[in-house]
Formats: C-alpha cells, structure tokens, sequence
C-alpha cells in the first residue's frame, strides 16, 4: 500500500470495510475459515457411527478415535485463530509502531506457517485411515460424504494457510516507508545532545582568524590636536 508500512497505511486512518474485504489475506482467512467449520463440523456431526449390535459409537475413520479427535481439535483451533488474526486485521492500520507491525506480521507468517504443516498432517492422517476403514465396521456407508468432505477441505486448508504465509511474507518484504515512518525514532526529551553549538570563549578564538589590535599610534594621532579649555 502507498504511503503506508508493512502493507497498511498511515496510522490514524478511518477503517473502509469494502477496502477490508477486497485484501487478499482476508479473503483467504474468510475461505480457511469456512472450510474450518466443514471440517470439524462433518465430523462432529457424521463421523461417530455404530453398529446395529452396538450402542458405542466409534470414529468413522477407521474406528480410530485419535483420527477424528485430531479432526475435530485441528479445525475448532484455526477457526479461533482466523477470528483471532482477522481482528488483528482490522486493528492493525491502528498500530502506529513500526516495530509492533513488524512483530505483527512475523507472527502472522510462523502460525500461517505452522497451521499449514498441521493441516496437511490431518489430511495425511484421515485420508490414510479412510483408506484402510473396513467396510463390514460401517455397511451402511453411513457418513462417507461426511468423511470424504473432511478430507478434501482438510486438503484446502493446506494452500489457504499457506497462501496467508505467503502474503504474509510479502507484507514483511514491503517493509516500511521511510518517508511517514522511522525505526530510529528518538524521543527529543531523551536526546542529551545539545541543540544548538557550545558558546566559545575568548580563549578558543583562533588568533589567526584576522582580528587586529587597531595600532596605539591612531589614538597617539588623535590626541596630539586635542587642546584643553581653561574656564
């Protein structure tokens, strides 16, 4: 953005929604977090079954509780954390320090990061335990669009996460504008430097620097013509 550091402009700035929206890490913590909701959504609401002899329901993904624990852990966690980092978002042309912007978008690119590798370790996890589900455990094929829609969106979230890294890393490379911000700034009161160059005394005076000592005989000359009155 012009005129503005780390990809926001000047601090102070009335907030535009529409400007908002149309940003692509928005755009792409809005989509990550909506496939969020379908990934632990289907699981929580399809992936437990049981059989006909059985009251205990067990996972869907092989019978493997672990599998739709990590499901369902992994996508109410980036849910929190794409509300999280949208309000940081929306607060972030407020930051007027360039050093806290900077922290900012750090942070933005290490959990963008991080939510990516674990997305991808969850669409590894389920897609392999799907496989190997045995189809005797679910004869009815209860809830396998559930458990296919858990792990395509699982799938996405790999490239939503990691295109907010991205970005991320752009708006890191953007930097700062010198003109409107500085990362040297030093408070004036704290500035022991005099603000103006010390007085020099006589004694600093360079005697070379073409003063004269005007000649006693221009004074002797004056006085010779001068006559006192007598009253």
């Amino acid at each position: 953005m012009e005129g503005g550091a780390y990809g926001a402009g000047k601090a102070g700035g009335a907030f535009d929604p529409q400007t908002f929206i149309r940003q692509p890490h928005t755009v792409l913590r809005m989509v990550s977090w909506v496939f969020s909701i379908v990934v632990f959504g289907s699981i929580i609401n399809e992936g437990y079954i049981n059989k006909p002899s059985e009251e205990e329901e067990h996972c869907i993904f092989n019978q493997n509780h672990s599998a739709c624990s990590y499901g369902v852990t992994v996508g109410v966690l980036a849910f929190l954390t794409c509300i999280l980092y949208l309000t940081v978002d929306v607060h972030f042309p407020q930051i007027s320090s360039v050093k806290d912007r900077k922290k900012t978008v750090i942070s933005d690119i290490a959990v963008s990061g991080c939510w990516s590798f674990f997305w991808f370790v969850g669409f590894c996890f389920l897609a392999n335990q799907w496989q190997v589900s045995n189809p005797n455990d679910n004869p009815m094929n209860e809830g396998a669009d559930a458990a296919r829609a858990a792990i395509a969106f699982s799938f996405f979230s790999i490239f939503t996460w990691a295109g907010q890294a991205v970005l991320a890393f752009q708006r890191y490379r953007l930097g700062s504008d010198s003109a409107l911000f500085s990362q040297d700034y030093m408070d004036p009161s704290q500035d022991q430097g005099p603000p103006y160059p010390p007085y020099a005394s006589n004694d600093d005076l360079d005697p070379s620097a073409g003063y004269q000592q005007p000649p006693t005989d221009a004074y002797d000359a004056g006085t010779q013509g001068y006559q006192a009155q007598d009253y």
